[in-house]
Order: C-alpha cells, then structure tokens, then sequence
C-alpha cells in the first residue's frame, strides 16, 4: 500500500511539470512557514495578555525542536531507505540524501507546530493544519519519502506537541506569571492591554 501510494503520487507528478518548482521550494523551504507561524503565535498571545496562551506559545516552539530531536534517534533505528535509493525509474525531484527515510523531519516539525499552535489559537491550528499536509504530500511529491514516513513524522510531532503540553502547562505557566512580574512584562503581554496579574 506504502509503495503503491507512493507510486501514484509519482505519477502526479511527473503528469504535472508546471508544479515541481513550488513543490521542490515548498519541501524544502517550507519550514521557514512554520517559524513565522510559530512567532506569529506568540504575538497573537503576547496581544491577548492570556498567561495559559502565552505559556502555550513557548510551549509550541519549544515542542517543534524537541519533537525533532526526538525523531533523530528513531529515524537512525529503523534506517528505512529513500524512495529514489531503492526504486527504479521514478521521477526524483529530491536532493538526494543519505539520511535515512522514516519517520520524515520535516513532517515531525510541521506536525509538531501545528498541534503546538492549535493550542494557542484555533486559526493559526487550521492554518498550521494546512501546512503542516501540504508539506507532507511535498515530501513524498519530490521523491524525499514514502507515503507513511510523512504520516509517522506528523503523528510522532503531534503527540510530541501534546505530550509537552500536558506535562509542562501548570509550571510553564507559573513561569509565565512570575517573570510577567519582571521588566520582561513587555516581551510577554501588549503592556497596552494589561491583563496579567
């Protein structure tokens, strides 16, 4: 089932040559999206003045490294190889890697951001979402991965997300109160609509 998927995305794309340059930039640059919507939740709950959402925020960007640094080790124990390593006569629009294929670092990260950011702010979730499937299909659209590496590393950074958060809220929290007392107040509410404590 992997390969067949993985096959006709394949076949897509080599019936659509109009877009491999946006999927090769999106697959490979794509991260940069989820850095800017990862700041962009921290200035929507730094201008709401919620403690819980601003706590959410840094728990977002902190679970999306940790969700990745979780994913390495996995990755080297199953060390599944790429799709353009061990299939013949495929379209290959991937820069070819060494690196083992499964689960996928990009999916991990996207995945990660998105559930991280859907705690924060239930747009900026669907808009992650989003991205966070564009980005998986792109990944296999290029030949970089199978079809379930993509929904491995989407599911291991959503847990990650969540997992983080669950565990950290009351004394991210707490930190988020404290230092709200500080000069740093400016960093973590709209100091012109003050609703800490």
């Amino acid at each position: 089932m992997n390969h067949w998927l993985f096959g006709q995305i394949n076949e897509f794309a080599e019936a659509t040559p109009w877009l491999h340059g946006p999927a090769q930039a999106y697959a490979n640059y794509g991260v940069v999206l989820f850095g800017v919507l990862l700041v962009a939740g921290w200035w929507v709950a730094r201008r709401s003045g919620q403690v819980a959402g601003v706590a959410a925020a840094i728990a977002a960007g902190g679970a999306t490294l940790l969700a990745v640094a979780v994913n390495q080790p996995i990755v080297h124990a199953v060390h599944e190889a790429r799709p353009y390593t061990t299939l013949p006569n495929i379209l290959v629009l991937a820069n070819r890697s060494t690196d083992p294929s499964f689960p996928s670092d990009h999916a991990t990260m996207a995945g990660a951001a998105a559930v991280g950011l859907w705690i924060v702010n239930r747009r900026l979730g669907i808009i992650a979402a989003a991205a966070a499937v564009l980005m998986a299909f792109t990944r296999v659209y290029i030949a970089a991965h199978f079809p379930a590496d993509v929904v491995a590393g989407l599911l291991l950074g959503a847990i990650v997300a969540l997992g983080t958060w669950l565990l950290l809220r009351r004394p991210l929290t707490w930190a988020v109160e404290a230092v709200a007392t500080t000069r740093l107040r400016p960093v973590l509410v709209d100091v012109r609509r003050p609703r800490l404590p």
